[in-house]
């Protein structure tokens, strides 16, 4: 933010080391050799921000072309905004002290939907004019890429472009289209650039298309307002990561982060077909790393970072195909430098369970699994593809080995979901701790029980399907916390289901919202995400004065042929694929996972023209 912010301030704040930069592995350029400045910014805090690998890998691809600077800034916590408000210290970034507003380009990470807040905050506390429409030749551009940009809509009047999917060629075609343009003298105005990078396979621009409505609201038609524009803008792919920069000198704080740790990328994409994930839909393809390739990479980035842990990171890091292998020689290479692995995510067998079992030397932490689901009728629905048998397997093995603390994830409000299906998770609960019994002969396992709302999500099989409401989630959690009370050594969470509703509103939501968004940042929205700062009745008041309503965007189920707001920036995901796997859902049909099988027709790998790369058999 500011190298040079007044000492009183950074000691009147929270973690001032959020502020300080100058980290170990930070890069600045001399300003006479930047063509053109890019700032990545987070909208959340510095600790969140900086355990994002995909905020790493473009700040070291930007960085690694001459004449380009990429800087950081995130969102400074409430304390440090209050402060600078009042001094009147606009944001700026952690290299150079830049103002956001001074920049050529802003590009915001879209991890959640309830950071959206934030992000109009940031450009507020960074002098940069809110609307897109507002801003003129000399301000900065500001585009957005992510997880939730396959939805922008709801941010579409605030982002002059968005960058679909893997970010590191596209970033740095629209950085040099922007050097040429800006060599050039700017020619054109702002829209000359905008018409120059709509043209680039995954950009995005939302001005560029028109959206007409139905009387009832929802969406009539989406048409591009330029013949040259796409009428469906599709991601950008990296066919194969094996040949991609990886950060092998990432910066490394001062201070704590979420992911204090090496984080080495084994794959991208996921296969399983779980139907509620929206990751697993649009980062496919699987495309796996070589195993020696990610050990070399592990062998720049320990003496690099001097961190003493590798995090194994991808969306399903158990299924990749070289894991075994490869954690026992990377425990082999590092153990005298006394540098251990972790897993984030085990499988659901006892398989996964012997591997922790080799990472965790010292077994003092819990194991955390996801059936994700009570019942097997649900687990079906969902496409989890496990049993309860799988499960008790796999905490069999893990309690013979010495553990005696599990986690388990849940989700309640799926579709078809009864009551019976709810109390399903206590059962299953109870079966964990009476199977520590049959192996120890004695009480004593601890159970942590974690239930998260469900959401609907757009290129998911259910984006069709109504949220529950907020009567209906409160009384699924009153049947659970009534079914754990008679149970010992079971603790019991669930998330706030106001923060759920509201999550559901901008996920599937229309650029309608954006004047909702706006509304609710003028009455203070910030940190949405943060239990402490959320306020269901401001944005719920938001929506009302943009004369919305949240039903029609949670709630409400949708009709089999309902155009969806954003079905003109596509992952590559068919429709009819989504509305077959919805269709199966209903019947609790199972689909298989087409990693290592046949194709399930989803779509992607023909229109996108890329292929399954997975080591344990062959390139498919």
């Amino acid at each position: 933010m500011h190298k040079d912010l007044p000492i009183d301030i950074l000691s009147a704040v929270e973690k001032p080391a959020r502020y300080t930069g100058m980290e170990f592995g930070s890069i600045v350029k001399p300003e006479e050799e930047t063509d053109v400045s890019f700032c990545l910014a987070f909208p959340d805090t510095y600790e969140i921000g900086m355990s994002y690998l995909g905020f790493k890998i473009l700040y070291a691809a930007l960085n690694g072309v001459r004449g380009v600077q990429a800087e950081r800034v995130f969102a400074p916590w409430v304390d440090m905004e209050s402060q600078m408000r009042e001094r009147g210290i606009p944001l700026s970034s952690l290299e150079t002290s830049r103002v956001l507003g001074d920049f050529d380009l802003i590009g915001f990470t879209l991890l959640y939907e309830m950071s959206y807040s934030n992000i109009l905050n940031m450009l507020d506390m960074g002098k940069v004019p809110l609307w897109a429409r507002d801003r003129q030749i000399d301000d900065a551009f500001v585009c957005a890429g992510g997880p939730c940009v396959f939805n922008s809509e709801p941010l579409a009047d605030f982002l002059d472009f968005c960058m679909l999917g893997d970010g590191e060629h596209i970033i740095l075609e629209v950085t040099e289209a922007y050097r040429a343009w800006k060599k050039e003298g700017k020619p054109g105005g702002r829209e000359e650039f905008l018409h120059r990078i709509a043209r680039i396979q995954g950009v995005y621009v939302p001005s560029f298309y028109m959206v007409r409505y139905h009387e009832n609201g929802t969406v009539a038609e989406v048409r591009p307002r330029y013949e040259e524009v796409p009428p469906v803008v599709y991601k950008r792919v990296e066919k194969d990561i094996n040949d991609l920069d990886y950060p092998t000198h990432p910066i490394v704080p001062y201070g704590d982060t979420v992911h204090d740790r090496i984080m080495l990328e084994l794959f991208r994409g996921c296969s399983r077909g779980c139907r509620f994930c929206n990751a697993g839909m649009i980062y496919r393809p699987v495309r796996e790393r070589r195993p020696e390739v990610a050990m070399q990479l592990a062998r720049e980035l320990v003496p690099a970072t001097g961190y003493n842990e590798i995090s194994m990171f991808s969306l399903s890091t158990a299924d990749y195909s070289c894991l075994e292998p490869l954690v026992r020689d990377l425990l082999q290479e590092f153990r005298e430098d006394k540098v251990s692995v972790s897993l984030p995510s085990l499988r659901i067998d006892s398989f996964s369970v012997k591997l922790a079992q080799e990472v965790q030397a010292v077994r003092k932490s819990g194991l955390t699994f996801a059936p994700e689901a009570g019942s097997q009728r649900m687990r079906d629905v969902i496409n989890k593809g496990v049993t309860e048998q799988n499960l008790l397997d796999a905490v069999s093995a893990a309690f013979e080995s010495g553990w005696s603390q599990v986690k388990l994830y849940f989700m309640i409000g799926l579709p078809t979901e009864t009551d019976e299906d709810v109390l399903a998770i206590a059962h299953l609960a109870q079966a964990v701790q009476w199977q520590y019994k049959k192996i120890t002969g004695h009480y004593g396992a601890r159970v942590t029980v974690s239930v998260s709302n469900f959401v609907p999500k757009p290129y998911t099989p259910f984006q069709w399907v109504g949220q529950n409401t907020k009567e209906e989630f409160d009384r699924k959690h009153m049947l659970l916390k009534n079914a754990f009370a008679s149970m010992k050594n079971i603790h019991f969470q669930y998330h706030d289901s106001r923060t759920s509703l509201m999550e559901g509103v901008l996920a599937r939501g229309d650029r309608r919202l954006s004047k909702a968004i706006y509304r609710a940042w003028e009455k203070g929205a910030r940190f949405d995400g943060w239990t402490e700062y959320f306020s269901f009745d401001t944005w719920k008041e938001a929506i009302q004065e943009a004369g919305l309503t949240m039903d029609f965007y949670n709630s409400r189920a949708r009709d089999e042929n309902e155009r969806f707001p954003w079905e003109h920036t596509s992952c590559g995901v068919s429709r009819a694929f989504l509305y077959r796997e919805y269709e199966k859902a209903r019947e609790a049909i199972l689909t298989h996972d087409c990693r290592r099988s046949t194709c399930t027709g989803c779509g992607v790998c023909q229109k996108l023209g890329v292929r399954i790369i997975d080591w344990k058999g062959k390139e498919k």
